[in-house]
């Protein structure tokens, strides 16, 4: 069993997909718009080029994601996506790179278990925790 995530967006996914690649350094393996696929009759011309599918591969996780319509569409919640990183370097780096034009809920900064943990919505709306290896 794998355990894998899966972001919907309003029309930002390939935006967000894009930006998540370099900040995570994942790699992009699908970006398959309404338009490309088989359900290209079935949504609205300025649905079709928007994202049916997603996925990206961030170390040894897949992130997948999706555009949905607009009123389909809820805020993330009740959840954060918890990136463990090797050092604090990176946590450094990872943790800039997804505050840009996001809100930061908890500076980077050493606690209890971790040299270097933060909390962030990143511009996307997408909820994550930073934490390096150590204590």
């Amino acid at each position: 069993m794998k355990v894998s995530f899966h972001l919907v967006f309003a029309g930002q996914c390939e935006a967000a997909f894009r930006f998540y690649e370099k900040a995570l350094g994942g790699k992009i393996e699908t970006m398959l718009t309404y338009g490309a696929s088989p359900m290209a009759r079935e949504v609205s011309a300025e649905r079709r080029d928007q994202v049916v599918h997603a996925s990206m591969k961030v170390g040894h996780v897949v992130l997948a994601g999706a555009d949905v319509a607009p009123e389909e569409y809820e805020k993330p919640q009740g959840f954060y996506i918890l990136l463990n990183v090797d050092d604090s370097a990176e946590a450094e780096r990872v943790f800039q790179a997804l505050a840009k034009d996001g809100d930061v809920r908890m500076p980077l900064q050493k606690t209890f278990w971790s040299p270097a943990f933060g909390v962030l919505v990143d511009r996307f709306g997408t909820p994550w925790e930073i934490s390096a290896a150590g204590a």
